[in-house]
């Protein structure tokens, strides 16, 4: 099968978002009022996620508002004592019409919060009717998790402002940073497509595939082992956090164990590097996706490893698009997603 180009809309749908920071901006301080005493960012499979980098954001710099991810179902049926009135839930769905994230709305409702902030494809469907403001960035399926990250960073960034933890400036040069995403994932791409090529070549067939990750990377990990590898190519695949892989699954590894890390370039890169010591020791089958490797143009120094958290999500996608020409197997085939009951 041919490998599928990036899609034509990539820099548009990133820039539909980028434009957007002031509205989010103004709709964040209108949340947050007198005083917020959380901010909860709710999904499910792959929507989920994708919070994980504006949660590193959150956790590294807010000591006004704590935050918390959870996936959309244990918000409905395990809801966290402390959500109340002075609580902002962000809910986040592709389509839109997960059911249980839609449940978590009633559940948000049902406790009276503050404010109801929904990130969806389209303004037309449940999850953004439902809310009190409503995100959206159109595009195809195929642009979703970069126009995301950044509705969430934006989300993150002017809570930070508005709670005192983040100063005007601090706030402006951090999304600023964020302009020049499409770009370097365009860069990224093409520095990267020999590795992504070889790297399919040889695991396509394998009979289970290895994926690690640290801090906010640790979610990359499992998007590429659940969504794509599992999801849309039937491949056998676990993810594990690169530390907690010496607690147990390291005892696996052979010279033939397929395993692919990730490394940022944030707080969490000793942990990534510790693993990747081990398996280029350990393995043949160790294969890298380093954001030191990328030339990112376009992201100022400062804020390499927040906004390139975003391009090794991207990169991700693009792994997937070299193992569907690899394998020959569609990345829009699934055997029970959208067709049965479940």
């Amino acid at each position: 099968m041919a490998l599928a180009s990036l899609p034509e809309d990539l820099v548009a749908t990133i820039e539909l978002a980028l434009a957007e920071r002031n509205r989010v901006a103004a709709v964040v301080s209108e949340a947050v009022g007198e005083g917020l005493s959380d901010l909860w960012f709710v999904g499910a499979g792959g929507s989920h996620l994708t919070s994980s980098q504006v949660g590193a954001v959150m956790a590294a710099k807010a000591t006004s508002v704590p935050t918390f991810r959870l996936n959309s179902n244990e918000f409905v049926y395990d809801t966290p004592a402390r959500l109340g009135p002075d609580s902002l839930v962000v809910v986040i769905s592709h389509n839109g019409t997960t059911p249980e994230t839609i449940k978590a709305i009633e559940t948000a409702r049902s406790r009276g919060v503050r404010a109801v902030l929904a990130i969806a494809k389209d303004p037309g469907n449940p999850l953004a009717e439902k809310a009190d403001e409503a995100f959206t960035y159109g595009g195809t399926k195929n642009v979703v998790s970069e126009p995301t990250q950044i509705y969430l960073a934006q989300i993150g960034h002017s809570v930070l402002m508005a709670s005192g933890d983040e100063t005007q400036s601090e706030h402006d040069a951090a999304l600023d940073a964020y302009a020049g995403l499409g770009d370097a994932i365009v860069s990224a791409v093409a520095e990267s497509d020999d590795n992504f090529a070889a790297m399919a070549a040889s695991l396509g067939s394998q009979p289970i595939i290895y994926v690690l990750g640290a801090g906010p990377s640790e979610d990359i990990a499992r998007t590429l082992s659940m969504c794509y590898l599992q999801e849309m190519q039937w491949i056998h695949s676990a993810a594990y956090n690169a530390g907690d892989f010496f607690h147990g699954a390291f005892e696996v590894v052979t010279e033939q164990t397929p395993v692919i890390l990730y490394l940022g370039e944030d707080t969490s890169r000793p942990i990534a590097e510790r693993a990747r010591a081990f398996i280029q020791k350990y393995t043949r089958q160790a294969w890298l996706v380093d954001l030191q490797d990328m030339t990112l143009p376009g992201i100022p120094k400062p804020y390499r490893a927040e906004v390139g958290q975003l391009v090794l999500g991207a990169l991700t996608s693009r792994i997937a698009q070299h193992f569907e020409a690899a394998t020959g197997h569609s990345l829009t085939e699934r055997r029970y997603m959208f067709k049965v009951q479940y």
